[in-house]
């Protein structure tokens, strides 16, 4: 059964609860205070935390906050007062798994009790073959307590239909997750369709979204639908949702909370059902101060939130990864490898700027270059001056090494594909026009 520590400074109600669920087989803790709670919660570990809100100094808050710190895995329910249900709602918003009204039925807090540690059990399960198969987790690889929690809650939100924000910076994964979410759900059956809003231009943009009817604007020779109505029955993404113009970030939150959208030139509504997942490397609450974001656009976005973490924070992930990588590429490329002496070192001493995606093209590029099976420093992004011998992070700003990891990653695009710029563009994973920004500001020529 599961561990529980019941944290309550009032001595008759810890005895209570606690003597309630060990007859219900679990194993229970104690603490009468936040702080020996924290110590407790730090120094052993707990499938399930219960705690009341308002204690002395430290309060149920912060009991919640040091408890997702040291153990993210674990479950935490808040205990409540009536009349501080707010308090309890705040608690929700900082991850806490549930909450219960004081005085609580007892059929209630069970249920709560029960939902809770089969969560944990859940997520104890995450890294498990037929965990992943079973939830089309394929692509998520990871063993830290971080991806655990992450597949656990993806697990428990895919079959909602609630609005999700996924942020993190670029290259951890945003769109795998959404995808996993789109897979998870109800609407799984229907399209999954995606939009990259940094991609195109504001007018262009407005046209994919919503369509357009005849002679809208100048080439628009044909009613024409847009993403939205694609997405009907499905799920919309939006990748880098942060790059959306704030003139057209209205009409967005009107499609979202209204379910309706109007094409380009037609004053007629026209009624959408989909599933908003909107994902940003950019720090949103920064951007409504600056007034570049709506507030109640955010609000709207912000219904489940999952926050990426960068790879340099899960180390323990990267030999998954890369094992995987090295299979997916020795098929593509029809040969096998694996790392020389010093790689593995090499990857675990390094912070990894462009994250996962930037390992993803050192594996490619060591696959490619690899002799006698074997991939070596040598074979993995050289540096900017051509000396080769790795990418020397202590001689580099994090600017140059996500250029020179952008830079490497467009010229192996182009030779794969014998310098078709649109099949590169498609091979990694933009539109031909970012593509051109990018060679253009990378001062990158190519035939």
């Amino acid at each position: 059964m599961a561990r529980i520590l019941i944290v309550d400074d009032q001595d008759s109600a810890r005895s209570m609860l606690t003597e309630m669920l060990r007859l219900e087989g679990y194993d229970v803790d104690q603490a009468s205070s936040g702080e020996s709670a924290c110590e407790k919660v730090e120094s052993n570990g707990y499938d399930l935390v219960i705690t009341d809100l308002r204690m002395g100094d430290v309060g149920g808050l912060e009991v919640l906050r040091r408890t997702r710190e040291a153990s993210p895995l674990t479950a935490v329910i808040v205990m409540t007062a009536f009349g501080t249900i707010e308090d309890a709602v705040e608690a929700m918003r900082f991850g806490a798994h549930d909450f219960v009204q004081k005085p609580f039925v007892e059929d209630e807090l069970m249920t709560k009790v029960a939902r809770a540690a089969r969560t944990r059990l859940l997520g104890a399960d995450a890294v498990t073959a037929d965990f992943r198969e079973r939830y089309n987790f394929g692509n998520i690889i990871g063993e830290s307590a971080e991806i655990r929690d992450i597949l656990g809650r993806i697990v428990r939100i895919a079959p909602t239909d609630a609005t999700v924000l996924i942020t993190g910076e670029s290259g951890t994964g945003k769109e795998l997750v959404a995808r996993a979410i789109h897979a998870n759900s109800l609407r799984a059956e229907r399209p999954f369709v995606s939009i990259n809003c940094a991609a195109l231009t504001e007018t262009l943009l407005e046209s994919e979204l919503f369509g357009h009817v005849r002679g809208a604007f100048t080439g628009a020779v044909q009613t024409r639908k847009g993403l939205f109505e694609e997405a009907n029955g499905g799920t919309f993404f939006f990748d880098e949702i942060a790059e959306t113009p704030p003139s057209l970030q209205a009409k967005l939150l009107r499609a979202i909370q209204e379910g309706e959208i109007r094409r380009l030139g037609d004053n007629k509504p026209i009624n959408v059902d989909a599933r908003i997942i909107a994902a940003t490397n950019q720090e949103l609450r920064s951007l409504i101060e600056q007034k570049r974001f709506r507030e109640d656009l955010y609000y709207r976005l912000n219904v489940a939130r999952f926050e990426l973490p960068p790879l340099r924070e899960r180390k323990e992930d990267i030999a998954p990864i890369v094992e995987s990588f090295l299979q997916k590429y020795g098929r593509k490329m029809g040969r096998q490898a694996a790392l020389g002496a010093g790689v593995m070192d090499y990857f675990l001493s390094y912070d990894f700027p462009g994250n996962i995606r930037e390992l993803e093209n050192l594996i490619e590029q060591g696959v490619a270059l690899a002799q006698d099976g074997q991939i070596h420093l040598s074979d993995i992004a050289p540096t900017s001056n051509g000396n080769g011998g790795g990418l020397h992070p202590e001689r580099q700003s994090l600017a140059d090494l996500v250029q020179e990891v952008e830079r490497n990653a467009i010229i192996r695009a182009l030779r794969q594909v014998e310098g078709n710029k649109e099949r590169a563009a498609e091979i990694l994973g933009l539109s031909p026009t970012t593509l051109w920004r990018k060679m253009k500001r990378l001062q990158l020529e190519w035939p």
